[in-house]
């Protein structure tokens, strides 16, 4: 299992999988075939269904800036491997092909193709749940001592890094005011949200905080701002909500929280690794799901929760995402993706504080909500899977009350 480096990447909203990932897959090719003299890109499936919202083809732009570019745009065409593809040719100044690439953008910013798994070196020798679990009881160690065990001391300097770009995020979308692009005609709420908290008082406060938190991290998502992916830019929102909202209320240390950090990373690998984090390949279940379950087991680690409470938090926070769809309206990360960030991250809390008063005891595994999870996924039609014509996406007029 790959790093958890490749579960938190940083970089510019809104999609990970429609912005980051075609932008690297892009950069990679033009690094092969910096001697050509023009070059096609065709995006299939999603990446063509909603990138234009994404802003999938000026990510690719930006790259190719200065060059020859023919991009066009096939939704109907759904590529076998992966629905997020997007084939790279490059000519020479005769038309002569020098190189035909497929790349399959497959959440939370990676890049494969046809072949190989670019850039992605595996460091962990235990792919499941379960027996990650049992290591953990057989050394008397917690899940966060693992990632330690199998990154090496140097992820505590990276995992600063993320918690950095996580609370700057939250800094910078709480004082932000104003519509966010696209066209939906948005307002930022996360201010608002704030300047109400603040008259609150007790647990009324702290919950319309952590709405606060949440919305500032995904608005700034929407708006093309740096980020962590927590698996994904799309449902960015939700595990820097719960830290942030335990460092504020909690005081909890900077060791604790990254702690919760490494957790999370953990737990966010396994969903990727064993089923998708990608909304084009398994619904938005993949990516809130996850990320609520990142952000769950975060919390239950924070509060100094067993190993097997940890789990059992995960497990809800994917377990009660079971069958949710992708469908952003307009093709933005937006409607609804923001709201579903806030109402994740209060899930969270939820899980937390169930699995805490429990003994970590449950009936379905991690393990097994993860294979259900993408069992749930394939099954979905494109239609309910990031492609903007199903679900919510679907509607063709709003009404503002």
């Amino acid at each position: 299992m790959e790093s958890i480096r490749e579960i938190y990447r940083i970089g510019y909203g809104p999609s990970s999988s429609h912005t980051m990932g075609p932008r690297k897959a892009a950069e990679t090719f033009l690094n092969r075939n910096i001697q050509a003299i023009s070059f096609e890109v065709i995006l299939y499936g999603s990446l063509a269904a909603t990138g234009k919202g994404h802003l999938t083809g000026v990510a690719i732009e930006k790259v190719f800036q200065g060059r020859k570019l023919n991009l066009i745009w096939k939704s109907d065409v759904f590529l076998k491997k992966h629905p997020n593809a997007l084939q790279f040719k490059a000519f020479t100044v005769d038309g002569e092909l020098l190189e035909d690439w497929t790349a399959y953008s497959i959440g939370g910013g990676a890049i494969i193709d046809d072949h190989t798994d670019l850039d992605i070196k595996q460091v962990y020798d235990l792919t499941t749940m379960d027996d990650i679990l049992e290591w953990c009881k057989e050394n008397d160690k917690q899940l966060w001592e693992y990632v330690e065990h199998c990154e090496g001391k140097e992820i505590w300097d990276f995992l600063e890094e993320v918690w950095n770009v996580m609370r700057s995020a939250i800094h910078s979308g709480m004082k932000i005011e104003g519509e966010l692009p696209g066209g939906l005609k948005l307002a930022r709420k996360s201010h608002m949200h704030q300047l109400k908290a603040m008259s609150y008082k007790g647990p009324m406060r702290k919950r319309a905080m952590l709405y606060a938190y949440a919305l500032a991290v995904s608005e700034e998502n929407a708006g093309g701002g740096e980020v962590v992916t927590a698996p994904t830019c799309g449902s960015c929102g939700v595990l820097p909500a719960i830290l942030f909202y335990h460092k504020k209320f909690y005081k909890f240390s900077k060791k604790d929280i990254l702690k919760g950090i490494a957790t999370a990373g953990l737990i966010g690998n396994l969903v990727k690794k064993n089923a998708s984090i990608s909304g084009a390949e398994v619904g938005c279940q993949g990516e809130i799901g996850t990320a609520c379950a990142m952000a769950s087991g975060a919390a239950t680690q924070i509060h100094g929760g067993s190993i097997y409470q940890v789990e059992y938090s995960a497990e809800m926070g994917l377990e009660h995402h079971l069958g949710l769809t992708c469908d952003p309206v307009l093709g933005l990360v937006q409607i609804p993706c923001i709201e579903r960030n806030v109402f994740a991250a209060a899930r969270a809390l939820n899980h937390n504080t169930f699995a805490l008063l429990s003994d970590g005891r449950h009936r379905i595994s991690f393990d097994q909500v993860t294979e259900t999870m993408m069992k749930t996924g394939l099954a979905l039609p494109n239609s309910y899977k990031e492609t903007s014509i199903g679900g919510l996406a679907s509607l063709k007029g709003f009404t503002y009350r």
